[in-house]
């Protein structure tokens, strides 16, 4: 009998991809065969990078990752995150928790999935110890600011980063 392939999903907004997003990425890939990272839309959010752009940025960065055996692709949804799981041929869908305050939104937002679609299971994942301070918009903020972000992103993010800031900065 063949065993089943393990296919996962790993959404967010990814703007922009963190250290923290990536220890999640890879710590779930050593649990599955298979990882689709799905970069959400979310235009609610405003963004600071395109969709194409944060896409982008997180394929870099998972190129860069040690090989785990999984085989991770990135890709970008605009549509319900049940229905993106569902194309994608995943039974899981991995979310990560920083800390409590994060604990009540994925709550309700698993329970709403759940009702959406029964056989798609959600995983959380703690954060590692390392990472469950840094978010996408802390990293912004003192990025902006002039401060050192270099300990929270990839390289090729700060620099993404940076010179939008100096963009921004410039236009202003």
């Amino acid at each position: 009998m063949m065993p089943t392939e393990r296919v996962a999903v790993y959404p967010g907004t990814f703007d922009p991809v963190t250290n923290g997003h990536l220890d999640i990425i890879s710590r779930a890939a050593r649990l599955v065969d298979r990882l689709t990272v799905g970069v959400a839309v979310n235009a609610g959010k405003g963004p600071l990078f395109s969709l194409d752009e944060r896409v982008e940025m997180v394929r870099v960065a998972v190129e860069k990752m040690p090989t785990t055996g999984a085989v991770i692709t990135v890709v970008p949804f605009a549509n319900l995150l049940m229905d993106f799981a569902c194309a994608q041929g995943a039974s899981m869908i991995f979310r990560g928790l920083r800390a409590i305050s994060d604990f009540e939104y994925e709550f309700q937002m698993c329970g709403m999935n759940s009702r959406l679609n029964s056989k798609v299971e959600t995983v959380f994942l703690m954060a590692s110890e390392r990472s469950q301070f840094i978010s996408s918009r802390f990293v912004k903020e003192i990025g902006r600011l002039g401060g050192d972000i270099g300990g929270f992103v990839p390289a090729h993010v700060r620099d993404r980063l940076l010179d939008r800031f100096e963009e921004d900065a410039e236009s202003a």
